[in-house]
């Protein structure tokens, strides 16, 4: 019944496809439709939260469509596996319902399908960075990393981290002296299987050398193609810069890689010095690239015979010091004559000369360069927290208090007030 006028005249009236229920004797509406409303409530007219209507539902299936669509053309221009689109659409799917994806920005959104294509391809072991897929969707890759990290900690994920050997396979697909090409003269092309497992060894080198750590591996994976590139071929390659090189491969050229490339090089050089084939020859930065092959193969004897000549010296040395502190000067041994100054002077040329002759002098240790080369200018430390402002009053302690006092006249007064 009405409960205006008590009338049972009730009729349902459809206004703007919203049924509404009206009493026919005073006009009165009893109940009107809900905008708000989900599809299973909608009979019992029941009110809901707009976060679960039908409207909020219509607009995340919107966006879910739209995501879903981004996903796949990823999918396509990237040419992966039918298998790989699907897992990645339901990542997707399953990010779109949970609460920390309802109020991103709508750039985090676009950025959420690259991130689950992403981690599909990681999970895959498919050589893909995030730098191309920023590329792709010319998005930052610090807005990129955070989305990536939500994902990953919203959904549970396990993503393996992308192997330096990936990483090289990826790089060296783009390069185009592995193609026969106009533009690329005949002594410059090479095999891929060739320079791919020499790009890798040098790596793998570079990362027992500390020459990874805490780098960006591109710069050192481009120095480390460079140096098999000139490697299997020195003769016509050796004049050819770091510079043309990349020129001529269609890649850029990363601004570390030529500190990256003198690292290499140093190492190199301290690992030809001891090879016993080598020893007699006078090896440059340049030449050295022609020996390459014979390092790789003998890099675990010549790491260690060439970077831990370092620590035996200090030893040696001393183990000198400790001896002639215990051998008092001038003091005579019945094997050996006086220790005199003519025989120091002796002593100490035929160690020089021994120093010089002797291989790997002068070699730094097998540490990180950052333990080794520290920066000249060292990073200031972050800004404490400002003092408080002195009113004055603050007490004065007894070793300052002598800062304050210039006169004899005021030493007296000072003493004769500490004895009254």
């Amino acid at each position: 019944r009405c409960p205006e006028c008590g009338s049972g005249a009730l009729v349902e009236d459809a206004h703007y496809a919203q049924q509404q229920l009206v009493c026919a004797a005073c006009g009165c509406v009893l109940a009107e439709g809900l905008l708000t409303t989900t599809y299973t409530d909608e009979e019992h007219l029941r009110e809901v939260a707009y976060s679960q209507s039908t409207g909020q539902r219509e607009q995340q299936s919107r966006c879910l469509q739209r995501g879903i669509r981004r996903v796949q053309d990823l999918c396509k221009v990237l040419q992966l596996p039918s298998v790989f689109e699907e897992t990645a659409v339901s990542y997707f799917q399953r990010a779109l319902q949970l609460p920390a994806f309802h109020l991103v920005s709508l750039e985090k959104k676009e950025l959420l399908g690259g991130c689950c294509v992403f981690v599909t391809c990681r999970q895959h072991n498919w050589p893909l960075t995030m730098g191309t897929v920023c590329s792709l969707l010319y998005a930052r890759q610090e807005l990129f990393a955070s989305v990536f990290l939500s994902l990953q900690r919203e959904l549970g994920l396990s993503v393996p981290a992308l192997s330096l050997a990936d990483l090289v396979t990826t790089h060296l697909n783009s390069f185009r002296l592995l193609q026969p090409s106009a533009a690329v003269p005949a002594p410059f092309l090479e095999d891929k299987e060739q320079l791919l497992a020499r790009t890798v060894a040098i790596v793998e080198l570079a990362s027992e050398a500390w020459l990874v750590t805490g780098r960006h591996p591109v710069p050192i994976v481009t120095a480390a193609a460079f140096l098999a590139w000139q490697s299997l071929r020195p003769g016509p390659r050796l004049s050819c810069p770091l510079a043309r090189f990349c020129r001529l491969a269609g890649v850029d050229l990363p601004p570390p890689a030529h500190l990256r490339l003198k690292e290499l090089l140093e190492i190199l050089l301290a690992m030809a010095s001891r090879l016993p084939w080598l020893r007699g020859l006078a090896l440059d930065r340049r030449s050295v690239v022609k020996h390459v092959g014979d390092l790789l193969q003998h890099r675990v004897f010549l790491l260690r015979a060439a970077f831990s000549q370092q620590g035996q010296k200090e030893e040696e040395e001393k183990e000198e010091e400790e001896g002639q502190q215990d051998t008092a000067p001038g003091q005579d041994c019945p094997e050996q004559g006086s220790v005199g100054p003519d025989s120091l002077h002796k002593d100490s040329q035929v160690k020089g000369s021994q120093d010089k002759d002797s291989p790997g002098q002068g070699l730094r240790p097998l540490l990180p360069p950052c333990l080794i080369h520290p920066r000249k200018r060292p990073r200031l430390a972050a800004p404490s927290a400002a003092a408080e402002p002195g009113t004055g009053d603050e007490p004065i302690s007894d070793s300052e208090i002598e800062q304050y006092l210039r006169s004899p006249e005021e030493i007296r007064a000072l003493s004769k007030a500490r004895a009254w």
